[in-house]
């Protein structure tokens, strides 16, 4: 059994990893750590008494890296770098969830977050996106996990940017999230039920952080520059995102259904809708699915595609374990064969 410990086990990415691990056949959970110590996870969240009533340890690294040979980091950015340094440094295997180590350059995480306090690690992990990354994460001991708007937004968009189909300049994303995106530590007016319910708000514009992560996959998909216009917005819903492309054709006649067959044709968790039908972000709520879709505009010349995904599953959390999955040596599905609750 693989034994497993987890870094800021009681938020929405936290909890939504050992609701995963849970199911895992081949894990054990050995170590949880949260600000709140001696309390368990079912206290946090009581649909887990009985479930998972671990009792919350300090952030002790040498003490997780003891008693687990993976170590899940589930804290925001700039938070738990020194830590996740500390554990890679003991020659366990490594997940972040944080954005400290997705971009390679320093300069332009400085540009968007604060300071870098691991610059040394910065470029070392595989960036966590198993449809564009496989053969680097596979063995890998350290992992960067995505964000939860680039992960719909780069696989709505990645077939467009290979060949190129589309002019890479041209290329618009209007992306809506669901509110537990924010976390459960990060309450203010604008995700207070009150104030959120009954409104669609955009928010970090004109350059969200998550703009050069985007930019960065998706340059690297292209073998050539790419930039975006990236709008965010949250919508009154939990769970969730909606990633809808707007692109200029290159080729007017090019086969756009095909080209997302064939780009994603072996892809466990990647879901090509049928020639005329689009994605909802409940058809994939608590999976780790993504769905997308694409269609012609003719009278203007653009391409549009969409991608849904679960903010906190494939966007966060499921991706950590199908990176894991990889990194261990175990079937890539495993522990991920969730159907959704319906309705």
């Amino acid at each position: 059994m693989l034994r497993v410990g987890v870094f800021g086990a009681a938020g929405y990415g936290g909890v939504e990893l050992l609701r995963l691990l849970l199911r895992h056949p081949e894990v054990e959970i050995t170590y949880v750590a949260e600000l709140q110590t001696g309390r368990r996870i079912s206290d946090f969240y009581p649909h887990l008494r009985d479930v998972c009533d671990l009792v919350t340890d300090e952030s002790d690294v040498a003490e997780a890296a003891r008693r687990a040979d993976f170590l899940f980091f589930c804290l925001q950015p700039g938070v738990g770098t020194a830590m996740v340094r500390d554990a890679v440094a003991t020659g366990k295997k490594v997940a972040d969830f944080s954005a400290d180590f997705r971009l390679k350059s320093v300069e332009v995480y400085e540009q968007h977050y604060d300071k870098h306090a691991a610059p040394d690690l910065v470029g070392t992990a595989p960036y966590g996106m198993p449809e564009l990354h496989r053969e680097e994460i596979r063995g890998a001991d350290f992992v960067a996990v995505p964000g939860c708007h680039p992960t719909a937004a780069i696989l709505a968009a990645a077939p467009l940017v290979k060949e190129p189909l589309v002019d890479l300049s041209s290329i618009v994303i209007d992306s809506k999230t669901g509110i537990s995106g924010v976390g459960r530590s990060h309450i203010n007016l604008l995700n207070h039920y009150p104030e959120a319910a009954e409104t669609v708000a955009a928010y970090a514009m004109p350059r969200h952080r998550h703009v050069p992560e985007i930019e960065q996959e998706l340059s690297c998909v292209a073998g050539a520059e790419v930039k975006v216009t990236f709008a965010p917005s949250r919508v009154p819903v939990v769970r969730g995102i909606l990633a809808t492309v707007f692109a200029t054709l290159r080729d007017p006649d090019a086969d756009l259904q095909s080209a997302y067959e064939e780009f994603y044709a072996d892809e466990p968790f990647v879901r090509v809708m049928r020639a005329g039908e689009l994605p909802s972000t409940k058809h994939v709520s608590g999976t780790n699915y993504v769905d997308v879709a694409v269609c012609r505009d003719d009278v203007c010349g653009r391409v549009v595609a969409f991608g849904v995904t679960d903010n906190i599953v494939k966007g966060l959390s499921g991706a950590a374990v199908q990176c894991m999955n990889l990194m261990c040596g175990f079937d890539e599905t495993t522990g991920l064969d969730v159907i959704n609750v319906w309705p």
